[in-house]
């Protein structure tokens, strides 16, 4: 397995950037796809970063999944506590531009909620 690597804010923040007016404005084309896989990346392994752990885990397919949250943790098979979703949606939880009670989610577990606490990650204006 690939070590895992840290995100660099400067670089988060750029990344974010680069997808902002897709996610302020749906309509708009999506980013490329390295664009999109870089913001994705960054911010979930800012997550990472600021809320230690391996009692939850995000996952963002196809570009990534970490393990977060202090607490119990997981070795084998699936975690007990998973956030699931796709890459927009995560991108709008990491910026505050909507919150995990109003975004189509899949959490499993009774930590997964616990996310909530640690969003957004990348603050951006409405």
């Amino acid at each position: 397995m690939a070590a895992r690597r840290s995100a660099d804010p400067a670089k988060t923040r750029a990344a974010v950037a680069a997808v902002t007016d897709w996610l302020r404005d749906g309509d708009r084309p999506e980013p490329a796809r390295a664009e999109l896989a870089e913001a994705v990346r960054l911010t979930a392994r800012t997550l990472a970063a600021i809320a230690p752990g391996a009692s939850v885990e995000v996952r963002v397919p196809p570009f990534v999944a970490v393990q977060c949250i202090s607490g119990p943790k997981h070795t084998r098979g699936n975690p007990p506590n998973v956030v699931e979703t796709d890459p927009r949606t995560w991108l709008l939880l990491a910026t505050g531009l909507l919150s995990l009670a109003d975004a189509a989610v899949q959490l499993s577990g009774s930590r997964a909620g616990e996310v909530a606490q640690w969003l957004p990650l990348v603050p951006i204006q409405g």
